[in-house]
């Protein structure tokens, strides 16, 4: 499957310079899933992180007040705020997650 970008919320600040209702902050998600099986049987394992990022001063010349901004604008400026070297390692361990879930290189529980 593919990573599935979403965004939680944006902070704003109600001005910054001559421009309003600033997009300052992007909280983001990030997650991805696989179905093992089908019916009964299925399971799905899960992969996902989370975080925030501050978003770089707003330029006048593409600037978007809050109003107008597109979630695939905010994960645009998410990931461009992020680099695209942080993001690989975040889709990275979103997989590696999911392969942990499907083969567990530790287990948890009692032995009675």
């Amino acid at each position: 499957m593919a990573v599935v970008w979403k965004v939680a919320a944006l902070d704003r600040t109600p001005t910054e310079g001559s421009l309003a209702d600033v997009v300052k902050t992007v909280h983001w998600t990030a997650s991805d899933s696989e179905t093992v099986g089908s019916g009964d049987s299925a399971v799905t394992h899960t992969g996902s992180s989370y975080g925030s990022v501050v978003l770089k001063s707003a330029d006048s010349e593409d600037f978007k007040a809050y109003a107008s901004v597109t979630e695939a604008n905010a994960i645009a400026w998410a990931k461009a705020a992020i680099g695209s070297d942080e993001v690989t390692v975040i889709e990275t361990s979103i997989a590696a997650q999911i392969t942990e879930s499907k083969t567990p290189t530790s287990k948890t529980g009692v032995p009675w």
